[in-house]
């Protein structure tokens, strides 16, 4: 990432570091979260959270496990000018409605102060310990946009075109190409067609994300999210279909294109490096890796190349008291394969390896200059439970739940209210099917048949309500279950509770 950011922009950056160093807390944590659409954030950081406060069960998150950790509670937002998670709303949506939050369309953030004793007898000497837990809530639309940091306007029209013209994404951009079509890069700047290009730009990219598709590589990440910049000069440009090297004449339609293409990069993509990403100590991203299956061999092609790209934008390395100043550097990652009570149990092992084939490449250079990278299946809110089924005489591994209303199998419509129970097929053991359409078909097909589905031979993962949550006998709430929550916790933040 060093070599697509000025050096003006690193002096800012450790200038900041060494003020925050000097002014901030010393035992501070900074926990990106991050994760392409509808991978789980805003639930992961829910159910964290509710599990640190309300003494969830735990049992592999040994401060907790082993009683050192003495409490958790909330604190003031300490940064003034970021949006505060609402943990609030969010637990009464799952708890009380029991509702999936809204997805992440901002960055947010939130302070847990963990109070715990020391695993060193030495250490304890000094009293408890404190760490403070920011966690960094923020679109992974956005991270995708850091690559755009390196290449210039011609560079990403080129491969924007490109892309957009793979047989998979060829009928999702029709109407974009038949825009291309009608313009001519070198005639004067024109705000209406610029207009009309930008829009028919986005609605490609959001037809491209439908949950049909599912497809990953679709920056610029604001053109789906733009929040407060929506109609502003800075989200009304479009790729456009250049001569190889031609430089754009001034006043012409393609030099307003790159200037707001350059402006994109320096008031939108550079800020988020610099004042948020560029701070972080963790990171984990979470991978809905369902919903690639759902879709077939090319959304995970698509996924395999957006995660190369999240991990080409971080700063690995192995952080010390200078780095920490001067340099932040991200020492663990963590991706996780979420909704992993989607499938039963004796899947995860698969599930994971997916996950570790399409992050191969990348981890290993993250791990080479020296952060410490794991993959592993979790849910942060299980919404299932495990039983068995009996089809034709066979024992088969189910999952139960409440799906979600308007989900389907068989024709059948779920109302949001009954419990089903369903074998969701088992996962390619070898990773490499997933990419061969023939192969994958032939594995997905069984699957498909004992839930009854006759649409397609790829499976179909339905999607479920919140559980609802058990009382004690006293008649108090229990804390969000959960599958491996306690694991992401012990690699994220066990070792600052030592």
């Amino acid at each position: 990432m060093a070599s697509i950011i000025s050096l003006a922009d690193e002096a800012r950056i450790a200038f900041d570091n060494i003020l925050e160093g000097v002014l901030g807390n010393s035992s501070t944590l900074r926990l990106g979260v991050t994760g392409l659409s509808r991978a789980g954030k805003t639930v992961f950081i829910t159910a964290l959270v509710h599990n640190l406060i309300h003494g969830g069960r735990l049992p592999l998150f040994d401060a907790h496990a082993s009683g050192r950790l003495a409490g958790a509670r909330l604190q003031p937002q300490p940064d003034d000018a970021v949006p505060r998670f609402d943990y609030e709303a969010h637990v009464k949506n799952l708890v009380d409605k029991r509702v999936w939050p809204r997805s992440t369309r901002r960055i947010s953030e939130l302070r847990v102060t963990l109070e715990y004793e020391s695993a060193s007898g030495w250490k304890r000497t000094f009293g408890p310990g404190r760490l403070d837990l920011d966690i960094v809530d923020y679109p992974g639309e956005w991270l995708l946009d850091l690559a755009l940091l390196g290449k210039s306007y011609a560079e990403w029209s080129a491969e924007a075109v490109a892309m957009s013209r793979e047989p998979h994404r060829m009928g999702l951009a029709a109407e974009w190409h038949a825009a291309l079509a009608r313009v001519d890069p070198g005639a004067e700047e024109d705000e209406t067609t610029a207009r009309e290009l930008a829009a028919a730009f986005t609605a490609y990219l959001r037809a491209a994300r439908a949950d049909e598709h599912a497809l990953s590589m679709l920056p610029p990440g604001r053109f789906l999210m733009p929040g407060d910049l929506e109609g502003s000069p800075a989200l009304t440009f479009s790729p456009l279909d250049l001569e190889p090297g031609a430089e754009p004449e001034p006043g012409s339609l393609a030099a307003m294109m790159a200037r707001r293409y350059e402006s994109y990069r320096t008031h939108v993509v550079k800020p988020f490096f610099r004042e948020h990403f560029a701070r972080l100590d963790r990171q984990i991203v979470l991978v809905d890796m369902l919903a690639a299956l759902n879709a077939g061999p090319a959304a995970l092609r698509d996924l395999e190349q957006a995660l190369a790209d999240v991990l080409a934008c971080f700063r690995p390395g192995r952080s010390n008291w200078l780095t920490s100043i001067l340099q932040r550097r991200i020492d663990k990652i963590l991706f996780a394969a979420t909704k992993a009570d989607h499938v039963h149990r004796s899947d995860h092992d698969n599930l994971a390896a997916l996950l570790a084939r399409l992050t191969d490449k990348a981890a290993k250079r993250a791990s080479f200059a020296g952060a410490e990278v794991r993959v592993m299946p979790l849910a942060a809110v299980r919404a299932t439970r495990e039983v068995t089924v009996t089809r034709d005489g066979r024992s088969l591994p189910a999952i139960a739940g409440v799906p979600l209303e308007g989900e389907k199998v068989a024709g059948e419509v779920y109302d949001g209210a009954s419990e089903i129970a369903l074998f969701p097929g088992d996962l390619p053991a070898d990773p490499e099917s997933i990419f061969e359409p023939p192969l994958f078909a032939g594995r997905m097909a069984g699957a498909a048949e004992e839930v009854a589905t006759q649409e397609s031979l790829a499976l179909r993962y339905l999607r479920f309500r919140p559980p609802k949550i058990e009382r004690t006998e006293t008649g108090i709430k229990l804390s969000l279950p959960h599958i491996r929550l306690d694991q992401a916790l012990e690699f994220l933040v066990g070792d600052r509770l030592q």
